[in-house]
């Protein structure tokens, strides 16, 4: 197995890093990523087989002593099932399913366009900061609508959202530690408030209709609703921001935005480049032998760009949909994102309302990508209308 050198926080890399992992995919199945220290898959095959390989999850067999300053955060992170495996997963999963139905996230789309219609007549004069006026807010709004909390506590669910997920980040220091385990304080605090007096009908107010069945913990529906915020608002505020610049330099942004496009949007550049697997148990893939408790970092950047799957892969085409295969940005077997539809509908409505409303808008300054891998997103766009 091949061994590779590069620096997750290395400005080259930041910006670009898909010439990086078209050296890794060549060197074979798996490769040494020096950085972190175990093996990564790069091409789509190998990453879609182990995200679909029940021998790996997401929960540490030999979780690690957590230093103190950390301990909110983990006390989190152990109810959630984007951390879980079977059967704990499997329960946790199917009781949130029930609340959170394909029906109820439908029925938002006249919802999330008008609300991306609001943003959109707020735009500023000359040029403006596309993120901070659309790409930021629209999710955490409809978030915040979805749990049935006040849209007036969105910068507050921003804040908390922006410093946990830097615990996942590349170059983290002890201050985001500890940024991260009092947001985690601070929004479970602020759950417990809510749960006192759910918003009928809401997201919260099911979820704990299951709870209050005793199939769900309270803690079970806590780390759920931060799930959904947390995963949900950082990799749709990066999908829109990316998706924006991917269209215009494509040229196709007068086309509109339909599902095609999204699909598109999602493979070229998607929010999230690396999702981590422990071995379940003592297993031998692709010739190398994983003890169990090792980890594969599983690279969906990369594996969206694989010109074995994808014809001209750094060309942004719409039109390679239905015939090409869909992207791995949601992943894939057991723990396919649960927000997927969700996404993907923020994605149809709010791009879509975007390119109809401004079909002129052009980026002023050459994007620029921020230093948070594994995420992957812009750290501000400069847009005119």
């Amino acid at each position: 197995m091949q061994r590779f050198d590069q620096s997750p926080v290395d400005p080259a890399f930041v910006q670009d890093p898909y010439p990086f992992y078209d050296r890794l995919r060549v060197a074979g199945p798996l490769a040494i990523w020096s950085d972190y220290g175990m093996p990564v898959a790069a091409s789509r095959a190998v990453v879609d087989a182990l995200l679909r390989d029940r021998r790996f999850g997401r929960e540490d067999p030999y979780p690690p002593a957590r230093p103190d300053h950390q301990a909110a955060f983990w006390a989190v992170e152990a109810h959630s099932m984007l951390e879980l495996e079977p059967p704990r997963h499997t329960r946790l999963r199917s009781q949130v399913l029930r609340a959170f139905t394909s029906r109820r996230i439908a029925a938002l789309g006249p919802e999330i366009a008008a609300l991306a219609a609001t943003l959109i007549d707020a735009f500023p004069a000359g040029e403006f900061d596309l993120l901070e006026a659309f790409a930021r807010p629209l999710p955490v709004l409809v978030i915040a609508r979805l749990l049935g909390v006040p849209e007036d506590d969105a910068p507050n669910l921003l804040r908390w959202s922006n410093a946990m997920v830097g615990m996942y980040q590349a170059g983290r220091s002890h201050a985001d530690e500890v940024a991260a385990a009092t947001a985690a304080a601070e929004f479970t605090a602020y759950l417990r408030d809510v749960f006192r007096r759910p918003v009928p009908d809401s997201l919260i107010a099911r979820l704990l209709e299951v709870a209050a069945e005793g199939k769900l913990a309270p803690e079970e529906v806590e780390a759920t609703c931060i799930l959904l915020l947390n995963a949900g608002h950082e990799a749709t505020v990066h999908t829109i921001g990316n998706g924006v610049v991917g269209l215009i330099s494509a040229g196709v942004w007068d086309r509109g935005v339909g599902a095609a496009a999204v699909e598109e949007v999602l493979r070229h550049d998607p929010p999230l480049h690396m999702f981590t697997r422990y071995a379940m148990e003592d297993v031998e893939v692709f010739g190398h032998r994983f003890a169990r408790g090792d980890q594969v970092g599983l690279l969906l950047g990369s594996a969206n760009r694989d010109p074995s799957a994808y014809a001209d892969p750094a060309r942004f085409d719409p039109d390679r949909y239905p015939d090409a295969p869909p992207p791995v940005s949601f992943g894939a077997g057991l723990h396919f994102c649960i927000g997927a539809p969700l996404a993907r509908l923020e994605l149809v409505e709010g791009l879509g309302a975007l390119a109809t409303r401004c079909p002129g808008l052009r980026v002023v300054e050459p994007p620029r990508y921020a230093d948070i891998y594994h995420f992957h997103g812009l750290d501000r766009l400069m847009v005119r209308t």
